[in-house]
């Protein structure tokens, strides 16, 4: 039997309508759509008749479907002959797996493609108003994930972050949102600097937390942020506050 196609497909941050659409041709063309618990099920609905949906999203201590099943079944399924499309959120290269399964697609020799989408770093902070990178106050981008703040084998080395990054944009962190706090101010970050919590960012349910690394924490816990949600540390939060001054200005002017 030929075998079939797997796309392993981004996306984007939360935004139907931010998918590109390449990826979107795919998803109308697929024979099934293996999708992740942040994919906006708006997406699905374009799929063709016929098209089977399989549920694989992972939260936090509860994964649906484990990640070598998951492997397992592009392989399958490619090997059989149908047009497969891994659905990510975001972008499936950034903290989406999706080089583990392009790996074991490969290996298999599948045809395989990869589709980037917009990674909710890029896509949650421009929503928000907050320019990863600004003149004047940020040439440079980290972007970490929070889920392995304790591991022993490869720690994140926020000493270096501390110290030698503008812009700490951190995934999956909510939950050691202290512990990051406080690994960055005992490296030398200022209490003062801004940071963001950017809760289901570019959809309807929206949240913009804004503080500094000095209260964040308290914050988070008082108004009861939850995942998914992305950190935004640096000098460049201040930019949102900016904007949306004008544009309350440009409010107060029309009125």
């Amino acid at each position: 039997m030929k075998p079939g196609m797997v796309s392993i497909v981004g996306a984007g941050p939360g935004d139907p309508e931010l998918i590109t659409i390449k990826a979107m041709r795919r998803i109308q063309d697929a024979d099934i759509i293996m999708y992740d618990r942040l994919v906006n099920e708006e997406l699905l609905s374009y799929a063709k008749p016929g098209a089977r949906r399989i549920y694989c999203g992972k939260s936090p201590g509860c994964h649906s479907m484990p990640q070598d099943k998951i492997e397992q079944l592009l392989v399958q399924y490619g090997a059989e002959g149908y047009r497969v499309v891994r659905l990510k959120g975001g972008d499936p290269f950034v903290f989406g797996r999706g080089g583990e399964e392009a790996l074991a697609v490969a290996e298999a020799g599948i045809p395989y493609e990869v589709i980037p989408g917009i990674t909710s770093a890029i896509g949650a902070a421009a929503s928000a108003g907050i320019p990863l990178t600004h003149r004047g106050l940020a040439a440079s981008l980290a972007i970490v994930t929070g889920s392995r703040c304790h591991e022993q084998n490869a720690p994140v080395r926020w000493d270096e972050l501390a110290r030698g990054v503008d812009t700490i944009a951190v995934y999956m962190g909510v939950s050691q949102l202290g512990f990051i706090r406080e690994q960055l101010l005992l490296h030398g970050k200022s209490a003062a600097t801004p940071v963001a919590l950017l809760e289901n960012g570019t959809t309807a349910r929206q949240r913009i937390i804004t503080g500094t690394l000095d209260n964040i924490d308290k914050l988070a816990v008082a108004m009861k942020v939850t995942n998914p949600a992305l950190i935004i540390i640096g000098e460049v939060v201040k930019v949102r506050e900016q904007l949306l001054h004008f544009q309350n200005e440009v409010k107060s002017q029309i009125v």
